[in-house]
């Protein structure tokens, strides 16, 4: 302890203002390497999932695609093929069910598209690892 007490009261404010006000790049580094340590775990997860033979594990963006092949499928063959059949043989005037391929054909042609240039790659002799 100093004999004026100056600097141990001078540390008290410092650290009732360190309270009252805390440093924000503190705290933002702190949320910073929170958010790090999560997308880590997440890819770790991601790692030992992929590494799996079952296709309901690792099998995420072939499922994607069969999902938006499927709804192309329904709306370009089946959806205009039953409604013929239905209309011309059964006399059916009802609707059938729409389904919006927006944003199915977004994801699938996104996902075509990068598996056109991973073969693309494979032709010209870029290796995968």
């Amino acid at each position: 302890m100093s004999i004026s007490g100056i600097g141990e009261v001078a540390d008290l404010v410092t650290a009732v203002i360190g309270k009252i006000w805390p440093d924000k790049t503190e705290q933002e580094k702190a949320q910073i390497a929170a958010a790090v340590q999560l997308v880590q775990g997440q890819l770790e997860i991601n790692k030992e999932e992929a590494k799996n033979p079952s296709v309901f594990v690792s099998g995420a963006r072939p499922f994607i695609l069969w999902m938006c092949g499927v709804a192309l499928g329904y709306v370009s063959i089946v959806e205009p093929l039953c409604r013929f059949v239905a209309t011309v043989i059964y006399g059916y005037t009802g609707a059938f069910p729409v389904i919006d391929t927006t944003i199915t054909l977004q994801v699938l042609l996104g996902l075509l598209g990068l598996g056109g240039l991973r073969s693309f790659d494979k032709v010209n002799g870029v290796a995968s690892k």
